[in-house]
């Protein structure tokens, strides 16, 4: 049984307030009490860093640990043990004399195991006419029952901390190989653009990174570099569907609307009922283009859309369509979505449709959705734009019955 009595040191070690602490909060044990011994070197082994000691006050610890007998440690039991120098060398593979004591001192600096001296500083047990241990002077092996616990939970931390770098290298790895051959793509095949300057942005990013970095240091970069990926991505995207909108879109696709349509209160499809709506067009392989409305029409309808154009204005159809992509990516349609909605409305009016989606974006739940079910009704020629910009123009402030 632990006595839980506070000791001082033999010789000129000196005694502090810490090792008060210490060997108070070690006779507080509670009765009946164990754990497994090896279980918590293992776990003051993988701590160790939170320790602040090395490997070798590790192997010295274990070194201690063979010298008692018990597979756990028990507060029903003595946990001290009092090898000579010389056994403590031989058991921790022959460690020399000074650096021994060092690591002794370390251990019990770091909380892991108290020294409980005797009169004379020799470590010995007197025993009883039964042979058992009566009292026993050497190194006390308590503290680590008593920090069993946390000794458990600062390994666990450490296990989960070593897991969160390793995956933030690993994305780190893959956004730069996503960043240098996105780069390269670009230069190789003249998209427009200053890839120069990003390059260059993506170099000193890279220079930026310890040859042996910290958690911090990676969690920072990795989020620039996931940043400059994006930007990447949508200069890519958006140069790739504005190639697309050149090649689809046609000279006799831009025409007037009827603007004797009636209005509705939401945005959704024509039934083919409303006054001026145009009839329905049956599938064929020769079907009529929806016709696209005045540019002036669709952004005092929707004027939200203006400022994602360049400068925060928008003064021609191909600032409308760059712009309806900067909205796709905000409001989460896919490209697959937009791309069909091009085909089957034309450029024009599928940025056109992008446009009424944000103004409505609040009462809409899933936009890629709603886009495609226009894009369907497109195609069977059931769509029409004109009641959703009269309706959305009929919800602005001081707007007459009729828009212009």
């Amino acid at each position: 049984m632990q006595s839980g009595s506070v000791t001082t040191p033999f010789g000129r070690r000196p005694m502090t307030l810490a090792l008060v602490k210490r060997q108070l909060t070690t006779a507080e044990i509670s009765p009946g009490k164990s754990a497994e011994k090896w279980k918590v070197f293992r776990d003051a082994s993988e701590a160790r860093i939170h320790l602040g000691i090395q490997d070798r006050a590790l192997a010295v610890l274990d070194a201690l640990l063979t010298f008692y007998p018990q597979p756990e440690l028990s507060h029903d039991h003595s946990m001290v043990v009092f090898p000579s120098n010389a056994q403590l060398s031989v058991r921790a593979h022959g460690i020399a004399g000074a650096t021994l004591r060092r690591q002794l001192a370390a251990l019990v600096n770091a909380g892991l195991i108290n020294r409980k001296d005797s009169a004379n500083g020799k470590r010995f047990a007197r025993k009883d006419r039964e042979g058992d241990i009566e009292e026993a002077y050497g190194f006390d092996l308590s503290p680590l029952l008593a920090r069993a616990e946390e000794l458990a939970l600062m390994a666990q931390q450490v296990a989960a901390d070593r897991a969160q770098f390793r995956r933030a290298k690993e994305a780190l790895t893959v956004c730069r190989r996503d960043v240098r051959k996105l780069i390269s793509a670009a230069m190789e095949e003249d998209v427009s653009g200053d890839w120069a300057a990003i390059e260059a942005m993506y170099i000193q990013l890279v220079a930026r990174i310890p040859r042996t970095p910290r958690m911090s240091d990676l969690a920072t970069i990795l989020d620039e570099m996931e940043m400059l990926r994006a930007e990447i991505l949508n200069r890519l995207e958006m140069q790739l569907v504005s190639e697309n909108m050149s090649s689809i879109a046609a000279p006799d696709e831009r025409h007037i609307q009827n603007s004797n349509t009636e209005s509705i209160n939401e945005i959704e499809p024509s039934s083919g009922n409303e006054l001026g709506a145009k009839p329905e067009i049956k599938p064929g392989p020769k079907r009529e283009p929806i016709k696209a409305f005045p540019l002036g029409m669709v952004l005092q309808a929707c004027p939200e859309i203006a400022m994602y154009g360049p400068g925060g204005a928008i003064s021609s159809w191909r600032e409308l369509m760059t712009a309806a992509v900067v909205v796709r990516s905000m409001l989460g349609v896919s490209p697959s979505a937009y791309q069909d909605a091009c085909e089957a409305m034309g450029p024009e009016n599928a940025a056109a449709t992008m446009a009424c989606i944000l103004e409505r974006a609040g009462h809409i739940n899933s936009a890629g959705g709603y886009l495609r079910n226009l894009t369907d009704k497109a195609r069977r020629g059931e769509f029409s734009l004109g009641p959703v910009l009269m309706a959305l123009l009929r919800t602005l402030p001081g707007s007459s019955a009729r828009a212009s």
